[in-house]
């Protein structure tokens, strides 16, 4: 069964699935436990030979492409979670309280949602090394809503030139 489109192709693996009851219910004689939900017990056969099993409490009449689909989007998940850490310093919080790091992740979720937010708006690539038709930049996203014209904004202003820096004559003396 096929279950996305890749970068490399479509995605596959042969996937059988069934309906059991876990062992997980209220403990009963000899501390044994008696049957609780039924559950979907999938087995995952990869064409390398690598084999998995999940085990996963969606509805019963679930499709097979959709459970599939779903156990699937937890490799999605794990490569957010990478670059959060990564990428943009969701590993970096030494702080002590709660707040504080829930500040922090936010901060970071923040960050990611703008990072994806320029790269769709990067042009697709039609073929290889052609560009598609998509506009580039965000002035579609910065325009005021609705076309609004209230109050004039002057464009950002710069005090100084870009070239006001001056450059040094001489290279800065090694430290000691």
């Amino acid at each position: 069964m096929t279950w996305r489109q890749g970068t490399k192709g479509a995605l596959s693996a042969r996937f059988a699935m069934t309906r059991v009851r876990v062992g997980d219910g209220p403990v009963w004689a000899n501390n044994r436990h008696l049957p609780g939900d039924e559950v979907w017990l999938v087995g995952e056969w990869r064409a390398s030979g690598e084999r998995k099993f999940y085990l996963s409490n969606l509805p019963p009449r679930t499709t097979r492409r959709a459970l599939a689909g779903t156990i699937k989007a937890r490799w999605v998940c794990e490569q957010a979670h990478q670059q959060l850490k990564e990428e943009l310093g969701l590993d970096h919080f030494e702080g002590r309280s709660w707040t504080g790091l829930h500040r922090h992740a936010l901060m970071t979720c923040i960050a990611c949602a703008y990072l994806q937010h320029l790269r769709l708006a990067r042009p697709e690539r039609a073929g290889r090394g052609e560009k598609g038709g998509r506009p580039t930049g965000t002035a579609a996203v910065s325009k005021p809503a609705g076309g609004a014209s209230g109050h004039h904004r002057p464009a950002v202003r710069r005090p100084h030139p870009a070239h006001a820096m001056p450059a040094l004559s001489a290279p800065l003396p090694a430290a000691v």
